[in-house]
């Protein structure tokens, strides 16, 4: 979508919703995950937009649930009430529909778990994504109450994620702190990149869990949610994730995907109060992975 501004210092949340059908909070939302630009580049939801101003908004992904087909792909359910699900994704699962992955995502899957009602009031919400080759704990939101508040608890880091990565090369420190601002990759759109322009904060900590010979695995935790966060950071500190076929060695790419994994969540649960926290083992390809390198180092 594109709109032309004919209008001096209204904020570009408040001018994308008064001039399209979208929410204030969902310009929001899309403005922080880098959808919005203004002549060609990020801005702030606070930019004050000007006469002249060219505004592209990509909802290329927005869904509509009527139109959605509903597949039978198993789903590793880890927990499930009326408010929200917690699914360990498998990797290879795309999460939301989109050009090439139409009937073949999560939220075709789910719409096929917990069936859209006749009055539509179940809109399976994504509250945080995992990338295609990723693993792991991710939570879904079943209402848009629900939805609304676990995405102000991602924002205010009041969900913890812990995730599992291989790396390339052997990271010297027990523990460290990535904090690198991210944004849009202006030689590879598909890519996000450290960079100063057009960027925001991004901050990854991580720590040692066990060295080999040519790699590391480590335990990253995140402060912040930028896409592509942790395989952007660990790349830019030049241990990229094993396996990564984006950011990574190309030569030793498998079809696999990256060697990352969301090994566990906690929170309080934003309807109930009740603390919930849930832990998954990394899929099969991943031990076995890690079984190689400690054969190597046995060698």
């Amino acid at each position: 979508m594109k709109l032309e501004v004919n209008s001096e210092g209204v904020r570009l949340d408040t001018f994308i919703a008064s001039n399209s059908d979208l929410s204030r909070s969902r310009v929001s939302k899309l403005i922080s995950e880098s959808k919005v630009l203004v002549n060609g580049k990020e801005k702030n939801a606070s930019y004050k937009v000007k006469i002249g101003d060219v505004i592209e908004v990509n909802i290329d992904e927005e869904v509509n649930f009527d139109e959605l087909e509903p597949t039978n792909i198993p789903l590793d359910i880890v927990y499930e009430d009326e408010y929200l699900i917690i699914i360990n994704k498998q990797s290879g699962l795309v999460v939301h529909p989109a050009p090439g992955h139409v009937t073949d995502t999560l939220v075709n899957a789910l719409i096929y778990h917990s069936k859209v009602s006749r009055d539509g009031t179940f809109r399976p919400g994504i509250v945080h994504r995992l990338d295609k080759d990723t693993s792991g704990l991710m939570v879904v939101a079943k209402d848009a109450k629900t939805m609304e508040l676990l995405s102000d608890m991602i924002k205010n880091k009041k969900i913890e994620r812990h995730y599992l990565a291989i790396v390339d090369g052997v990271i010297l420190h027990d523990t460290g702190t990535i904090d690198a601002p991210i944004g849009r990759d202006e030689n590879n759109r598909q890519k996000q990149a450290v960079t100063a322009h057009n960027s925001k904060e991004a901050i990854t900590n991580f720590r040692i869990l066990k060295r080999f010979k040519n790699n590391t695995l480590i335990e990253c935790i995140l402060e912040t949610g930028r896409t592509h966060q942790i395989r952007v950071h660990l790349n830019y500190i030049k241990h990229p994730v094993s396996n990564d076929p984006l950011y990574g060695n190309h030569k030793n790419t498998t079809e696999f995907g990256q060697m990352l994994h969301s090994k566990s969540i906690r929170f309080i649960h934003p309807i109930t109060g009740q603390e919930l926290y849930f832990e998954q083992v990394p899929p099969k390809e991943f031990l076995d992975y890690l079984k190689s390198l400690e054969s190597n180092d046995n060698d």
